[in-house]
């Protein structure tokens, strides 16, 4: 295994132990944007558990758990924070609106952020959410 892969996958196992630790909801995909993870308190606010979850790609989750803004209007994948911290490789933080799969309307804070293996290498990013008062 080359240096590189060896340390893409150290820093998405980091990741994942990190997320398992938290009381907060914590949602890691690779760079491809495929689920890596999601932790118990994540798995409440979703409505489902990680072993269903596990693998889904960015379309497959999106669609799953489709974000709106606070009029209801659709925000696509790279328009909430965990996408544009993959498309843009910076931290982002905003407000979404989803249905969870058990039915629930939500409205979460997420801040999300890349994991950089070198400057150059995002191999994934990871978003860390709550729910927030209705507005």
């Amino acid at each position: 295994m080359s240096p590189s892969v060896a340390q893409r996958n150290l820093i998405l196992i980091l990741a994942r132990d990190f997320a398992s630790r938290l009381a907060t909801a914590v949602f890691l995909v690779d760079a491809e944007g495929s689920v890596i993870y999601f932790n118990e308190a994540a798995e409440r606010l979703l409505g489902t558990r990680f072993v269903e979850g596990r693998g889904m790609s960015a379309a497959e989750w999106s669609a799953m758990f489709p974000a709106t803004d606070d009029e209801g209007r659709p925000k696509p994948l790279e328009e909430i924070p965990l996408g544009m911290a993959l498309r843009r490789r910076e931290p982002a933080h905003g407000a979404v609106r989803f249905r969870s799969a058990d039915g629930t309307m939500r409205r979460i804070e997420v801040t999300a952020f890349p994991l950089l293996a070198h400057t150059d290498e995002c191999v994934g990013a990871i978003a860390i959410f709550w729910e927030s008062p209705e507005s």
